[in-house]
């Protein structure tokens, strides 16, 4: 496979660096780079700039390739788009991997495959923007568990991808349930533990076929608990240790930003700084350049870590879990805080006893970005149920909650908390043709995913009786399992 996305992570650092401290957005490359001499604009190596983003000689860049595809017609469906449209008979037109049309009655080009979806329905490809597939995978023993590096309370050296399984066999089930993209991140031991990534549901021999091109890294945080738990006994003990660590951190990768920004600004007064791996992750979340993910259930956690993103010029992507974010809704909504949230997950310790069906739909009715997350190889297969039972809920309690809403909440709206929103997320012309072609109502507990599309390409499809996606650990356990059923 080729690298054709080589060194688009230390190429959005370079346009950071042209406004050094003003920070920088993330979700689509920068338009300027290395020129044909093989340095870049602002007259640095490529080494340099490799260096300040931790990934020498284009290393653990994706080498994604899109499964091959020609046009598709998926025609006469039920087309859910996540951009506020419903339209009953509606076709999507794929053409290269892409969206190329949505709407009624639209042609198909001549060498065009039809997928004939009347009477059933058609939706973006679900995002679960929290999971833990490859680095906790099936099976759960204790020789798999990759998730967490419970050795420090600030691991943000540790990179999720360098431990993810491709042969874990939850991704294929997610992928029957309609999942095409989700982030792995590391587990919630510790207060930061480390970066967190975004991957496209297709096989692949290592993890970086299966990385999702271009898409920011995330950084997983965790308040409350869980860190005062794992380190009782060393500290962080209290909510207050968990603070003054973040603090902490962040005061050191300030410091070691500011070098790196001098040196590759060309101040030449000192020697080039030392790398140093945690420090490189912080630095790249001051930029902007990696997306803070933060596990936190109690409404004061968050508004805590809120005022921490002020103090360091911080910009938190998404509350995970967040069963409390009903209690803070038009502050998420004000300051453009996202909450990936479950449906009714709550009681299971003390910081989770204030969780309520009806969070997302408050969360949401509030105009702030609300998600349906999972945390889970189980409930990832069943997301389109779990969406329909929050929506219910909140109706319920007399919120008026549409499908499009719904829908966002599994889709769009996490495909913003992982940054790939301009990319899938949504049936729009221009973007990835990630579809899933449903039985039936996708709110409905009697539907399932007939077909689900990656890039155009048809990666599932319940109805045929092979070449969907099997784990090479599954292989032999499934055929000795045929043998002695037919014994």
């Amino acid at each position: 496979m080729t690298r054709r996305h080589f060194g688009w992570r230390y190429l959005l650092t370079l346009s950071c660096l042209a406004v050094l401290a003003a920070g920088c957005a993330t979700g689509t490359p920068p338009e300027t780079g290395p020129d044909s001499s093989g340095t870049s604009t602002a007259g640095q190596s490529e080494a340099d700039l490799q260096l300040l983003n931790g990934t020498p000689n284009g290393a653990w860049e994706s080498s994604y390739e899109p499964l091959d595809a020609g046009p598709v017609l998926i025609r006469g469906g039920t087309v859910m788009t996540a951009a506020g449209e419903e339209i009953k008979g509606g076709d999507v037109l794929l053409v290269g991997g892409r969206i190329e049309a949505v709407g009624v009655g639209l042609d198909a080009p001549p060498d065009a495959s039809i997928i004939d979806a009347a009477g059933r329905f058609v939706t973006p490809g679900i995002i679960d923007s929290h999971s833990h597939l490859g680095v906790y995978p099936s099976p759960g023993v204790e020789g798999m568990g990759e998730g967490n590096e419970a050795t420090n309370p600030v691991t943000a050296e540790v990179w999720a991808e360098h431990g993810v399984w491709p042969q874990d066999p939850g991704f294929w089930r997610a992928l029957a349930g309609g999942v095409t993209t989700l982030q792995v991140l590391p587990g919630s031991a510790n207060l930061i533990g480390g970066r967190g990534v975004t991957l496209k549901l297709v096989p692949g021999m290592g993890v970086t076929d299966m990385m999702f091109p271009g898409a920011p890294m995330g950084l997983k945080m965790a308040c409350g608990e869980n860190p005062k738990r794992v380190y009782e006994s060393r500290g962080p003990s209290t909510r207050m240790g968990n603070v003054a660590g973040y603090r902490e951190a962040f005061i050191r990768a300030q410091k070691y930003r500011e070098k790196w920004d001098l040196w590759l600004a060309g101040d030449r007064t000192s020697d080039r700084p030392d790398r140093d791996l945690a420090l490189e992750t912080l630095a790249e979340v001051l930029r902007g350049n990696i997306l803070i993910q933060a596990h936190c259930y109690r409404a004061d956690d968050m508004l805590t870590m809120l005022e921490l993103a002020q103090e360091f010029g911080l910009s938190i992507r998404s509350f995970h879990h967040a069963v409390e974010a009903y209690k803070i809704r038009d502050r998420l909504a004000a300051e453009d805080v996202a909450a990936s949230m479950w449906v009714d997950w709550w009681g299971f310790k003390m910081e989770a006893f204030d969780g309520i069906p009806q969070n997302i739909a408050l969360v949401s009715d509030a105009g702030a970005r609300a998600i349906l997350h999972t945390d889970s190889d189980l409930e990832i297969q069943v997301l389109n149920q779990n969406a329909a039972r929050a929506m219910y809920a909140g109706r319920s309690a007399g919120l008026d909650v549409s499908r499009d809403q719904a829908l966002r909440w599994i889709t769009i709206n996490s495909a913003w908390a992982l940054g790939i929103d301009g990319q899938t997320g949504s049936l729009e012309p221009g973007k990835a043709g990630d579809v899933v072609i449903w039985s039936g109502d996708p709110f409905s507990v009697y539907s399932r995913a007939d077909q689900v599309l990656i890039d155009g390409a048809v990666v599932y499809d319940r109805l045929r009786s092979d070449g969907n996606p099997v784990s090479d650990f599954e292989l032999g356990i499934l055929a000795d399992m045929g043998q002695r059923g037919g014994s």
